[in-house]
């Protein structure tokens, strides 16, 4: 695996990327070589995060975690993500039938059972969706009073989404062909 250091408001040093590529080492025999990752480091008040994004085609696995300290964030968001590899085994052999990114043949098999707790859909909201601006959508969101707002952009004709994000400001997904 290919992995891209950042630092957010942190100075990466050798050492804590020589001990980021170790841990995330382990997850080299889920991942074909060529396979690129993200680490980002960063620091907010007392708390140290550690953001990894591991990019397939055409999905993208992401955990972060944060601690008081930087080492134990990344021992901890090694540990999700190797959760998530092994949650999602099979949905993810179904998307990659060729293995040309993943060896499934590393990951070991779980055991699938009915979880009452798994999360389901409960309830179907419609809702009519029209043209506007992305100005005009977050000020919709506000009104509303949610963290995210589904719309048509005015300009594009695209389905977009606004959101707001954990530091105030707003992000906004667009489709991407």
């Amino acid at each position: 695996m290919k992995l891209k250091h950042i630092g957010k408001n942190y100075n990466v040093n050798e050492n804590l990327k020589e001990v980021a590529e170790k841990k995330l080492g382990r997850l080299d025999k889920y991942f074909k070589e060529d396979v690129e990752a993200k680490v980002t480091y960063s620091q907010e008040k007392n708390l140290r995060k550690v953001e990894v994004t591991i990019f397939l085609s055409g999905t993208v696995l992401r955990a972060e975690e944060s601690t008081d300290d930087m080492y134990t964030s990344i021992d901890r968001v090694v540990d999700a993500l190797v959760s998530q590899v092994r949650k999602y085994k099979t949905k993810l052999q179904k998307r990659y039938q060729s293995g040309e990114t993943i060896r499934f043949e590393n990951i070991p098999e779980i055991e699938e059972k009915e979880d009452e707790d798994a999360p389901k859909i409960v309830k179907v909201k419609s809702f009519g969706i029209k043209p506007m601006s992305v100005e005009e959508a977050i000020l919709q969101m506000e009104l509303v009073g949610h963290n995210f707002y589904v719309f048509l952009d005015a300009e594009t004709d695209l389905v977009k989404v606004v959101y707001k994000r954990k530091d105030g400001n707003y992000g906004l997904l667009e489709p991407a062909f």
